[in-house]
């Protein structure tokens, strides 16, 4: 792992500090529970049967039974009606022990999604992509209700690592509504210098190298080489790729986008994968739920 001087980054471990963040969150659901006799409640809506969504969702509802937020687990099949789903939505919006409402994406491909996003309620919107919330991210001096889960937990990796953002040069490697872009507005909100780089930019490993905080959520298998990395930077991973791998029982392994063994020899910090941005993305979720659970209740 060493380079040549020895050096090797700080590893930034999202699981330690996602689980830190579960605890907090878990004493948290006590107190309002105690006091007004309420908890947090979260719905989980997942279409088909992708492999995936699936173990995304029962490590969503897992870590809620954990935290004590109520879950309420919507299953429909691949063939719903486009129709089907809004309504079910809005049956979840008017369920006031619903707080938070998640539709696990992808949808598949006969359901539009952003029509589907839109209609739930803003107020319920935990995982932060309501147009309305995307609109006020990046728009200076307004404050979305939620802020999207996988960028929050980016930059909550870095704060509660001591790694300071303002006047930085960060550089986010995607343009995705799920990472790319709302990760950038973030920074750009925690007054870094940002610079996104995607698949027509000329040149990325150049303007990489440049960088303080690198954010690599391009979905490329280590795309991103140990060279390409400013000395002493901070690498945060948001790639999770599946490689060919015959040493494992289920024949793959999964690598992020930046190439973990030579960042190492090089970056000030970085986070593994898996065990980084991972864990978080569920952590910020609760964490949203419970400040949407905490509007409703406390008022």
């Amino acid at each position: 792992m060493a380079s040549p001087d020895g050096h090797t980054a700080s590893i930034i471990d999202g699981k330690v500090i996602a689980q830190a963040i579960r605890s907090e969150i878990a004493d948290e659901v006590r107190r309002l529970s105690e006091k007004y006799g309420k908890v947090p409640g979260l719905a989980v809506v997942i279409v088909g049967n992708r492999k995936d969504s699936q173990s995304y969702v029962s490590m969503k509802r897992k870590a809620c039974a954990e935290a004590g937020i109520k879950s309420f687990d919507v299953d429909l099949p691949e063939q719903v009606l486009e129709s089907e789903l809004i309504s079910k939505v809005h049956e979840l919006n008017a369920l006031p022990d619903v707080h938070g409402i998640l539709v696990q994406l992808p949808l598949p491909k006969h359901i539009n999604e952003e029509k589907v996003l839109t209609e739930i309620s803003l107020e319920k919107d935990v995982d932060g992509f309501h147009p309305l919330n995307i609109g006020k991210l990046a728009m200076k001096g307004r404050e979305p209700l939620f802020l999207p889960c996988t960028p929050k937990g980016c930059l909550e990796l870095l704060s509660r690592s001591g790694i300071s953002v303002k006047g930085k040069k960060a550089v986010v490697v995607g343009r995705s509504n799920i990472v790319g872009l709302p990760v950038a507005l973030l920074l750009l909100k925690a007054d870094a210098t940002v610079t996104v780089v995607h698949s027509h930019t000329q040149d990325p490993e150049s303007i990489i190298r440049d960088a303080d905080i690198v954010i690599a959520a391009a979905g490329q298998a280590m795309m991103i080489k140990g060279s390409w990395i400013k000395p002493g930077a901070a690498v945060i991973d948001v790639g999770t790729n599946a490689v060919n791998d015959p040493s494992k029982k289920s024949g793959y392994r999964l690598v992020g986008d930046v190439d973990f063994q030579e960042a190492c020899k090089v970056a000030g910090w970085v986070t593994p994968v898996p065990g980084g941005v991972g864990p978080m993305t569920v952590a910020m979720l609760l964490k949203n739920t419970l400040d949407g659970a905490k509007r409703v209740i406390e008022q």
